[in-house]
């Protein structure tokens, strides 16, 4: 046998070696392949501290064991907040039976016209399980500072009247509680789907 083909032998075991341990790193690697973007390890939102829209307080501790799909928003958004609300409808629709292990959360970004009585009327339209939430503008600032999210009140024409821009992305967030999917608004149902899946497997 040549030096060379003893040489090319030791080069493919080691190409099959690691080709072999590459392989069991990846069968004990348990990330799951997020559609959206993997935030796991970056607490977003644990000061979380509002009251839903039955006037109940609410931390990301009461959803133990459901995933949790939070976004910020306000009942007079024009477009975006009721597209995504009308999507996530769809999402609760797909998923079936597991739909009743996720809850949908509504933060509202303007709590001086959101009242919990609006609020209700709004979210439920889409989904009586779902879930909006609001509080004291101090604590809406805190909760959205948890997120890093942003919002700010913006004029409209002549002054006398507001809308309200802001962050416009899904949290999701384990049965655990902790934050792992960042989703676009413009992600889709059967990617929103395809993740809370991997979060209540």
């Amino acid at each position: 046998m040549s030096v060379f083909s003893t040489h090319r032998r030791a080069v493919l075991r080691r190409a099959a070696a690691l080709v072999l341990t590459s392989a069991l790193a990846a069968c004990g690697d348990p990330a799951p392949k997020f559609k959206g973007n993997d935030i796991s390890g970056t607490q977003l939102g644990k000061a979380l501290a509002l009251n839903d829209h039955n006037g109940q307080a609410r931390t990301l501790q009461d959803f133990a064991g459901k995933v949790v799909v939070a976004f910020f928003g306000f009942t007079q958004c024009p477009d975006v907040c009721p597209t995504a609300l009308a999507e996530l409808s769809q999402v609760m629709q797909k998923l079936g039976p597991d739909a009743d292990r996720v809850q949908v959360l509504l933060i509202s970004v303007d709590p001086e016209r959101d009242t919990p009585e609006i609020l209700k009327q709004y979210v439920t339209t889409f989904d009586p399980r779902f879930l909006g939430l609001t509080g004291t503008p101090d604590q809406v600032k805190a909760t959205a500072a948890s997120f890093k999210a942003y919002y700010a009140k913006v004029p409209t024409e002549g002054g006398k009247n507001y809308t309200m821009d802001h962050t416009a992305a899904f949290y999701l967030f384990d049965g655990k509680g902790e934050s792992r999917v960042l989703a676009n608004s413009t992600i889709g149902v059967d990617a929103m789907v395809h993740d809370i899946k991997l979060l209540l497997d």
